[in-house]
C-alpha cells in the first residue's frame, strides 16, 4: 500500500505542471482521502477543476505561501505536503529580486513553520539544479530554501514533522520547456535559437519527477537532499530531434544562465552517498538524531554531478520519443 493511500496531501502551487501531474498520479494510482490544491490563480484552479472532473476528493485554496495565516488554514488535518510554489523566471528575477525573495525565502519559511504546528508529518520540497553553486538570484533564493527546509528538522526536533529536499533538472512538458518553442519554429520553417551549441542540460520527464517524489516521501528521514540519476543531452540533439534539418543560430548564453547544468557541487561531495537510482547530500548539521543510509556509497571526494561529464547520455531517436517529435 502506498503511504499516501488514505492520506490528506496538500501541495503548493499545485496547478503548475509539476502539481497537475502530481495530482493526476495521486486520484489515478493513491486514492488519497483528501488532496489540497493552494495556489494562486484563480483561473488555473478553474481549468484544473475541469481537467479532474471535479474530483470530490479535491479541495482548491486560493492563496499565496507569503500568507502565514492561509497555510494554517490550509495544513489543517494534512499528513504530507509537497512544495512546489516558487518564482522560478532567472530574468525576471534580477529585475524584481524583493519579490523572489519573499516567495522563495520567507514563503519557504511559512511553511516550514505552518507544516511544525500543524502536526504534518512529512514535507518535500522541490528544487532545482540552479540552486547547487547559484550564479543568479533565482538560485540564491532556491539554495536558502534548500538549506531552510534541511534545517527545519532542527526546529521540529521535539515534534513529528520531517523535512526533505528533491533538486532534478530540466522537465520535459512543464512550462517552462523549450520543446514547444522549437516545435512551432519548425512548422514555421524558421531557424531555431540555441544559446550556446555546446550546452548541455540534464533530463526529466514530468511521470519520472512525480515518481521520484513519491519514493522520497516512502524512503525519507528528515534531512536528505536527493538527486536523481538521470541522463543528460545536448542541446545541438534536442533542437535535431524536435526540428530535424531546421537552420539554427546560436544567440548567446543569457544572464544568469550556465553552459552546463549542475546538480552536485564538489564541495557537497563529501556529504553525498549513491543510493540505487538517487543520490543522497547528508545535513550539514543534525540536531534531530539523522543516520546515513547503511546501503549508501560515498561517492569520491572530487565528485561533481554536472551535465556534461555524466555518463548517461540521450540519443537524438530517444530525445524524439520521449518528447513526441516521432509521432
Amino acid at each position: 500500500m502506498s503511504l499516501m493511500t488514505g492520506a490528506s496531501i496538500l501541495i503548493t502551487g499545485g496547478t503548475g505542471s509539476f502539481g497537475k501531474a502530481f495530482v493526476r498520479e495521486l486520484l489515478d494510482n493513491h486514492d488519497p482521502r483528501r488532496v489540497v490544491i493552494l495556489s494562486r490563480d484563480e483561473l488555473k484552479q478553474s481549468d484544473a477543476r475541469r481537467l479532474y472532473n471535479d474530483d470530490p476528493r479535491l479541495r482548491w485554496f486560493i492563496g499565496d505561501i507569503r500568507d502565514r495565516s492561509r497555510l494554517d488554514r490550509a495544513m489543517h488535518g494534512v499528513d504530507y505536503v509537497v512544495h512546489a510554489a516558487a518564482l522560478k523566471q532567472v530574468d525576471t528575477a534580477e529585475y524584481n529580486p524583493f519579490e523572489y525573495v519573499q516567495t522563495n525565502v520567507y514563503g519557504s519559511q511559512n511553511v516550514i513553520d505552518a507544516a511544525i504546528d500543524s502536526g504534518v508529518k512529512k514535507v518535500v520540497a522541490l528544487s532545482t539544479d540552479k540552486a547547487s553553486s547559484p550564479i543568479n538570484l533565482y538560485g540564491a533564493t532556491k539554495l536558502c530554501a534548500d538549506r531552510m527546509f534541511v534545517s527545519g528538522n532542527s526546529y521540529a526536533a521535539a515534534y513529528e514533522t520531517r523535512f526533505a529536499v528533491v533538486r532534478y533538472g530540466n522537465v520535459s512538458g512543464s512550462r517552462g520547456s523549450v520543446v514547444p518553442l522549437f516545435r512551432r519554429l519548425a512548422e514555421e520553417g524558421a531557424s531555431i535559437p540555441i544559446t550556446d551549441k555546446r550546452m548541455t542540460r540534464f533530463w526529466i520527464t514530468l511521470p519520472q519527477a512525480v515518481q521520484f517524489v513519491l519514493e522520497s516521501f516512502e524512503i525519507m528521514t528528515g534531512g536528505e537532499l536527493y538527486v536523481p540519476k538521470i541522463p543528460s543531452l545536448r542541446i545541438n540533439d534536442l533542437a535535431e530531434a524536435i526540428a530535424p534539418g531546421s537552420p539554427i543560430h546560436e544567440i548567446g548564453i543569457r544572464p544568469g544562465e550556465k553552459l552546463h547544468e549542475e546538480m552536485i557541487a564538489p564541495d557537497d561531495s563529501r556529504r553525498t552517498v549513491r543510493l540505487g537510482d538517487r543520490y543522497v547530500v547528508m545535513p550539514y548539521v543534525n540536531g534531530w538524531g539523522y543516520e546515513a543510509p547503511d546501503e549508501g556509497i560515498p561517492v569520491a571526494e572530487d565528485f561533481i554531478y554536472q551535465s556534461d561529464s555524466n555518463d548517461q547520455w540521450l540519443s537524438v531517436d530517444q530525445l524524439r520519443t520521449m518528447t513526441g517529435a516521432d509521432r
